[in-house]
């Protein structure tokens, strides 16, 4: 990657990974808080070690999960390789959200009072990346005949400003519901899951599931799992195996009149324009 505005050089590395990126299943994951690395441009933002590794820069444990699943399931797993304090992806560039002033009880001086060029580069070599990366695999998918199911994997904290969160795995929709209806139908008393939970879109977190999922028609979901669940490979592999049984499960039976109607009206387009 070639020197970008100023904010990220060539030895800070990729922007964006994309890993088993011919995996045969439709579902595409996607891991937006991924990483808890700051480009080197912006130092520590003016935080102490401790918020650095904190909730705040990034969902710990989501990484993992996803991996798993991506094995599991056989799919394309997308992530973000620097942390959500640099720039949250799954916000637009007109959200607060996307550089936070203030994040959970922390105050973050490096995004205190940006400047127009500040904020612009961070869109630009993050965002900006981050949103083609997703934008060409969904079109290199369906050029090759493929569906894409968009699965975002999230964790959250057990305690949010001092308030205990009794949920345990929330399966998150805008304004298709499909997948997580199916998901929610087939979530039995193993953890307790719920809709729409710790969040909902009325607290923008639905942004990738609207600009990729229903910009494109495609079924999608959002999975949030309580952070201190997957700590261990332990607790990783048993929600990655619940979330695998809950997805594919729905896929296969629930929404497979969906997908097939999906692959039938993707192949009269390319036919229509070949």
């Amino acid at each position: 990657m070639s020197k970008q505005s100023g904010l990220l050089t060539a030895a800070e590395g990729a922007v964006v990974s994309v890993e088993n990126a011919s995996g045969k299943s439709p579902v595409l994951l996607v891991c937006e808080h991924a990483s808890r690395r700051l480009p080197e441009a912006l130092g520590t933002l003016g935080l102490a070690p401790d918020a650095l590794t904190a909730h705040i820069a990034w969902d710990p444990g989501a990484l993992a999960v996803a991996r798993k699943l991506s094995v599991a399931l056989d799919a394309t797993l997308v992530f973000q390789n620097f942390s959500r304090l640099a720039y949250d992806c799954n916000r637009p560039p007109d959200s607060p959200d996307a550089m936070p002033e203030v994040s959970e009880v922390y105050e973050i001086p490096g995004n205190r009072d940006l400047g127009p060029a500040e904020r612009q580069a961070r869109i630009d070599d993050i965002y900006r990346p981050w949103q083609k990366t997703l934008t060409e695999t969904i079109a290199a998918r369906k050029a090759a005949g493929r569906l894409s199911v968009i699965v975002t994997i999230h964790t959250f904290t057990p305690i949010y400003k001092g308030r205990e969160r009794k949920v345990e795995i929330g399966i998150l929709h805008d304004r298709d519901r499909r997948l997580a209806d199916a998901m929610l139908a087939r979530a039995g008393s193993g953890y307790r899951v719920e809709r729409n939970e710790p969040y909902g879109p009325e607290d923008g977190v639905t942004h990738t599931l609207v600009e990729h999922g229903l910009a494109n028609g495609l079924l999608n979901v959002m999975i949030e799992v309580r952070n201190d669940l997957v700590g261990d490979e332990n607790g990783q592999a048993r929600v990655s195996s619940l979330l695998e049984a809950l997805v594919s499960g729905s896929l296969a039976e629930d929404l497979a009149e969906d997908l097939a109607e999906e692959k039938i009206r993707g192949n009269s387009k390319a036919d229509a324009t070949s």
